[in-house]
């Protein structure tokens, strides 16, 4: 594993519990509060960066964060002591660094490459990507992914898991993703994750070339089960993933049940398999688009499967959206998965933005928030406590998901945060608002200035700022 990316076993649910209780980002304060006073004390210039003024997705307002180096130093009110940088956040809502943890980057950009997707379904998005990949070059690939990352850092977008197709033998995504990992790993992390595109099974090929992206330094085993030609090689696949994982002491991040179909239960074997080999708390499934047409009855006894088997869910609401319910007339499956009823069982959830335009998604922003906006729509999650858990599940969840030490707003935390024009989780999703500051490791990165509108409209103000609106009572 390279430095200056380290990624931490998620062991148990009793971790998950600790991590996600809303008093999570208070241990340690006192410690460092009290350092803080007493530095204050000796009139020292004690902090490289202090942030003053900020609301903490947690609910809490008026804090200041002290910085020194590249760590978190304090998160208190009223922080008198000097810095040689201050921040006057103005009661901006100031977040950890969004989190994507499903996405394409071998992919990404390449729109119209060889040609547009005219249905717009995943089966002609996947054949598209057969014609691209053997004209693919390295430069190419990292030349795309780099300016994506550029775009993602812009949007306060620092921690990124990408699946990389490992289908073709000559592994040149696998390379160029490789190259860009470490190209930008002082101000992105970036996880991979080896995804047999056409089948573990179903091509030749796959399996001695997924296992050599793990000994070049892939992290994370994937896999398609459904894309199999069978059930049972669907089944098989999954066994022989896990397997894998488990002798190589890896994560599994699998696509799995990408379909409308109903009978395709592929995350069912991904519970019990989690379980057989010891991997729970290390297993995601992403999309589990078939549980939208599941029955209820056969529900009630997956999700507590997931849940004993620790998964976390990875659903990617732009997409699943956009190229599920094809098939349908009236009425259209909206094609997501049972967030809600995933929620309430305790099974983490975590947002994905999957592609940006790309063979399978003419779209894209490298916004996670426009991706928690639609999860906002789409689920019909729509209270404000609803609309926190929203927000978590594009910060806060994902990076436990992708096992990120020292993230968070906590002393002894990692200086990566983002401040946006917005005052809370819910405005942050209704707005999608500007990223004012971007910050790693304590130096800011990136930068926008804040959004107004200047009007000329006789007896009406002068200017119109999108993040005064909301009543007290909306957010």
């Amino acid at each position: 594993m390279r430095s200056g990316m380290k990624f931490s076993a998620w062991n148990s649910a009793r971790d998950w519990d600790t991590y996600s209780t809303p008093g999570r980002q208070m241990a340690g304060a006192t410690g460092a509060a009290h350092t803080a006073r007493k530095e204050q004390g000796d009139g020292k210039m004690t902090f490289d960066l202090l942030i003053r003024g900020a609301n903490l997705p947690d609910g809490r307002v008026n804090q200041d964060i002290a910085i020194r180096g590249a760590r978190i130093e304090a998160v208190e009110p009223g922080i008198t002591a000097e810095a040689r940088e201050v921040i006057e956040a103005e009661g901006h809502l100031l977040s950890p660094p969004f989190v994507d943890p499903h996405f394409h980057m071998d992919a990404t950009l390449s729109l119209g490459l060889p040609r547009m997707n005219v249905s717009g379904t995943l089966l002609e998005g996947i054949a598209l990507w057969g014609e691209l990949r053997p004209t693919l070059t390295r430069e190419a690939v990292v030349e795309r992914a780099l300016r994506y990352c550029d775009l993602a850092v812009s949007k306060g977008l620092l921690a990124v898991r990408s699946h990389v197709d490992v289908s073709d033998p000559k592994l040149v995504t696998v390379e160029a993703l490789l190259e860009v990992r470490e190209r930008v790993a002082d101000y992105l992390d970036l996880q991979l994750v080896a995804f047999p595109q056409d089948g573990f099974y179903r091509c030749p090929e796959a399996e001695e070339a997924l296992v050599r992206a793990l000994d070049m330094g892939v992290e994370v085993v994937g896999g398609i089960p459904h894309f199999e030609r069978t059930m049972e090689d669907g089944r098989a696949s999954v066994e022989a993933l896990c397997r894998i994982a488990a002798d190589r002491g890896l994560r599994v991040d699998m696509h799995c049940d990408e379909t409308d179909d109903p009978m395709s239960r592929h995350v069912e074997t991904l519970a019990a398999q989690t379980v057989r080999f010891g991997l729970q708390g290390r297993v995601a499934g992403s999309h589990l688009t078939s549980m939208h047409s599941m029955d209820n009855y056969y529900v009630s006894k997956l999700l507590p499967l997931m849940a004993e088997a620790e998964m976390a869910a990875i659903p990617n609401p732009l997409i699943n959206m956009m190229l599920q319910g094809r098939h349908d007339t009236y009425p259209k499956r909206r094609g997501l998965t049972r967030i809600p009823e995933m929620l309430a069982h305790g099974i983490p959830v975590a947002l994905g933005q999957d592609c940006v335009l790309d063979p399978w998604y003419s779209m894209g922003t490298g916004d996670l928030l426009d991706v928690a906006h639609m999860a906002v729509h789409a689920t019909q999650m729509g209270s404000a406590v609803d609309k926190t858990v929203l927000f978590d599940a594009v910060t806060e969840v994902p990076a436990r998901v992708m096992g990120l030490e020292g993230y968070g707003l906590a002393p002894g935390c990692h200086a990566d945060m983002v401040l946006l024009q917005g005052r809370d989780p819910a405005e942050a999703i209704r707005l999608r608002p500007n990223r004012l500051k971007v910050i790693r490791r304590g130096k800011v990165i990136a930068e926008t200035a804040p959004e107004r509108s200047r009007l000329g409209l006789a007896g009406r103000p002068d200017t119109v700022d999108p993040a005064s609106y909301a009543p007290n009572a909306a957010s």
